[in-house]
């Protein structure tokens, strides 16, 4: 029987999801996380790959406004929901779904795509680079010690109930965006997502918990979510499992941390998907003991890639021309001068002029929010360097100050 690739219909979601769920093992999801999804789902935005009645492909895409250095927020299309049936692997399903939903956003009019990958090594062949990293921290906090900055002890606690302090606790969230790259800006009905609290997720943990911290003349200045998981074992050696922790200042990230470390009963505080320059690294008494481990987080591809790189601004003045490769997306193959100076302009035009670097589109992807060095990029052969200088000088532009960070999945 014919595969037919098509637009999601309404009606047809639940059929279409029932199929990622068994692309991803058969597991269902609670029927909160599954509610949330199907109101967040953007069927103009959704394909799926029929055979008769059954789909056995699928792939969506958000509207997202990514953070950019400088500031900027971006239009993005977030690649979600891909899977294919077990019984159609190896057929070119998912090349046929990237190359039409590759094509829909760059109709759309977004620059870039971005993802979470379920295997790391599936989208380098659609041109997607791995652009930030999460740190994960098991951290031992009967041995490890805060030592905190002037300040900490002038910031208020309070317990908040998760729903409640939500309006507030996004305030902060909107703030931080524009600081560092790779933040999407929350759309509504995403402030939910930080919500769900199914107990399948718990494993076997207390339901989601929030602690908001407010300075002085009672403006808020930062919030965790936790969970707390009480283990005995000859003692007490419970674990707090941190959701989610942002703060506007020093004192307050600082007044968070220092909560979740004191929790009567716990020995061990976890938390996973920070920034990979999370203060706490510098805060703790012993890196050692906080076990500290690094893996890939958001993967990102220039769909317009004139459009991508003028979106974004420079730490350095920047003059280079780069023979960038693109299968995939041929439009963006060729030759191109990128120039941008000390008061932010920036032009990406194309160009018969000498390269002065040679690479592919996946590297500009890794290196476009600032957080992969181009110099890195080289050092395992991935960037050619064609004018001596020209690495170094491209390098220092496209670094950001704060590592790239994207806080959670969709």
């Amino acid at each position: 029987m014919a595969l037919e690739m098509r637009v999601l219909q309404s009606d047809e979601w639940d059929v279409w999801y029932d199929h990622l769920e068994l692309a991803f093992g058969g597991v269902p999801e609670s029927a909160q996380e599954r509610e949330l999804y199907k109101s967040l789902t953007e069927p103009g935005r959704s394909l799926g790959v029929w055979e008769g009645g059954a789909c056995v492909g699928s792939a969506g895409a958000f509207s997202f406004r990514l953070s950019v250095p400088g500031g900027a927020l971006v239009p993005a299309a977030g690649v979600t929901m891909v899977g294919v049936a077990p019984t159609h692997r190896r057929r070119g399903v998912l090349t046929s779904m990237m190359r039409r939903q590759l094509d829909d956003v760059r109709a759309g009019g977004e620059p870039i795509a971005v993802l979470t990958a379920s295997e790391a090594a599936i989208y380098g062949r659609f041109g997607y680079g791995i652009a930030t990293y999460a740190l994960s921290l098991t951290v031992d906090t009967t041995r490890v010690r805060l030592a905190v900055p002037p300040g900490t002890g002038e910031v208020r606690l309070r317990l908040a109930d998760p729903q409640k302090s939500l309006p507030e606790c996004e305030q902060v969230y909107a703030e931080l965006v524009a600081r560092r790259p790779g933040m999407p800006a929350r759309q509504p009905g995403w402030e939910r997502l930080s919500l769900l609290d199914p107990e399948a997720m718990r494993e076997g943990a207390s339901p989601l918990k929030c602690v908001v911290a407010e300075r002085a003349d009672g403006e808020i200045a930062g919030y965790a979510r936790y969970r707390v998981k009480p283990v005995y074992d000859q003692g007490w050696e419970g674990k707090v499992e941190v959701a989610d922790l942002d703060a506007l200042d020093p004192a307050a990230t600082a007044a968070l941390w220092r909560y979740l470390f004191g929790i009567d009963l716990t020995a061990t505080v976890r938390a996973g998907r920070r920034p990979v320059d999370d203060p706490l690294l510098h805060l703790v008494s012993d890196v050692r003991l906080s076990r500290p481990s690094v893996r890939d987080s958001l993967h990102l591809r220039l769909v317009d890639l004139p459009a991508a790189l003028e979106a974004r601004s420079y730490g350095a003045p920047l003059d280079v021309v780069m023979e960038v490769e693109d299968a995939f997306c041929p439009w963006n193959e060729g030759r191109w001068r990128l120039v941008g100076d000390a008061y932010g302009a920036v032009g990406c035009t194309r160009t018969a002029d000498p390269a002065d670097l040679e690479l592919s589109v996946r590297e500009l992807g890794s290196a476009y929010l600032g957080g992969t060095t181009l110099t890195s990029l080289a050092a395992a052969g991935r960037v050619r360097e064609l004018r001596p200088g020209a690495l170094a000088e491209a390098s220092r532009a496209f670094a950001s100050d704060v590592a790239p960070w994207l806080p959670h999945g969709f």
